[in-house]
């Protein structure tokens, strides 16, 4: 068995912003809608991405332009580093799509990290999701399922920490050995009776692991 692993949603948790609403708001205002419509269940997470990602309409150099303008927790990098010093593994674990979570983590120099995501490509001025139905992580309605990805981490590594913000990462928090929650995830997992441990920045997931001796 290896030795730890840390894995961390990417839209909201990561990053500052979800990439689908940078979208909206500068090239999809009918998004609005769709997003009401999703909430309300009406759609699939994966369908109102889909459709979402094929509203761009953009050349790839200005897509990855919008992407690169995304903000993070500006401490992600140093985090990623500390794991790895600590012989940790850190991963990234999207239901959104590897194509702007790639370009962010190169541009932010953070490397030797594993995407699990929808894999996604630029095709016809717009971001193309490739969702294999016969992928062992496939979900029907996130396209990727990360309940799946943590349990088969968590037969590789002797523990696996989990950090996320919405409504899909309150699935895979229960098999974590240990969840962080920023944002909304806090609520879902109280309504849940899920342990997990709050936070708003990985400077304070760092303070905490520092307290129990998994990082110094």
């Amino acid at each position: 068995m290896k030795k730890w692993a840390f894995v961390s949603d990417f839209d909201g948790t990561i990053s500052h912003q979800d990439f689908y609403w940078l979208v909206i708001e500068k090239y999809y205002p009918e998004g609005h809608d769709l997003f009401t419509k999703w909430k309300a269940q009406e759609i699939l997470d994966i369908d109102f991405l889909r459709k979402v990602f094929s509203s761009i309409h953009q050349s790839e150099e200005n897509i990855i332009e919008d992407i690169l303008s995304i903000s993070i927790d500006e401490y992600v990098p140093t985090f990623v580093k500390k794991v790895q010093q600590h012989g940790g593994d850190f991963f990234v674990l999207s239901a959104g799509t590897d194509y702007y979570i790639y370009h962010i983590l190169k541009k932010h120099g953070i490397n030797n990290v594993k995407i699990f995501s929808n894999e996604g490509v630029f095709q016809e001025k717009n971001i193309h999701l490739n969702i294999d139905e016969a992928h062992r992580h496939f979900s029907k309605r996130y396209g990727i399922d990360k309940s799946k990805v943590i349990n088969e981490l968590k037969q590789e590594y002797t523990e696996v920490y989990f950090i996320g913000d919405s409504e899909p990462d309150s699935h895979p928090a229960p098999f974590a050995d240990l969840t962080f929650a920023k944002n909304g995830l806090q609520d879902l997992l109280r309504e849940k009776n899920i342990p997990f441990i709050p936070v708003e920045t990985f400077k304070e997931v760092e303070a905490y692991l520092i307290t129990k001796g998994v990082l110094t």
